[in-house]
């Protein structure tokens, strides 16, 4: 019996490992498409309709949703999570009217900044193709790391402490 679990876990853990490579390199491949610009936009207007300025000298995360995206719903809370600690900037794209996202932020318990991108304006401006993406720039608001797709809480984390 201990044999059979000894050789469930290495499969296991070998399966993880693939399933992470792979992933990554689908990230990677996915994110070569993206606008690697330095980040030049001072303002935003958010959902509230009040107008947001970007916080200079600090790092900054700019991350594109949907509200009809599986996969975005299931990394919401990670993007809550460091939008408490982090300059997080979150752009809702083709999601729908103010009234439409509010109702999905409040029935989700999100309170992050949230930028409509109804005409999909800014995920054009940084040919987001695929959500979510996430982009991170360091305090001088130079790109360091593009996600797309799914990532953690830890994922988020640590990029944003290999940047200060």
């Amino acid at each position: 019996m201990k044999d059979k679990i000894k050789k469930y876990f290495k499969e296991f853990i070998l399966f993880a490992l693939v399933l992470f490579i792979v992933s990554n390199a689908l990230s990677y491949y996915r994110s070569s498409d993206l606008n690697k610009n330095d980040f030049d936009i001072k303002s935003v207007k958010l959902l509230d309709d009040t107008i947001y300025t970007i916080v200079e000298n600090k790092p900054l995360i700019i991350h594109f949703w949907a509200t009809w995206c599986p996969t975005c719903h299931l990394e919401a809370a990670n993007i809550e999570r460091i939008s408490k600690d982090y300059e997080v900037i979150t752009i809702a794209v083709q999601s729908g009217t103010k009234e439409e996202i509010e109702s999905y932020l409040q029935k989700n318990k999100l309170s992050f900044k949230v930028v409509n991108d109804e005409n999909a304006y800014h995920s054009t401006k940084f040919n987001i193709s695929v959500f979510p993406t996430t982009l991170i720039y360091d305090s001088n608001k130079n790109l360091k790391f593009s996600e797309v797709g799914y990532t953690t809480t830890a994922g988020l984390y640590s990029r944003m402490a290999l940047i200060k």
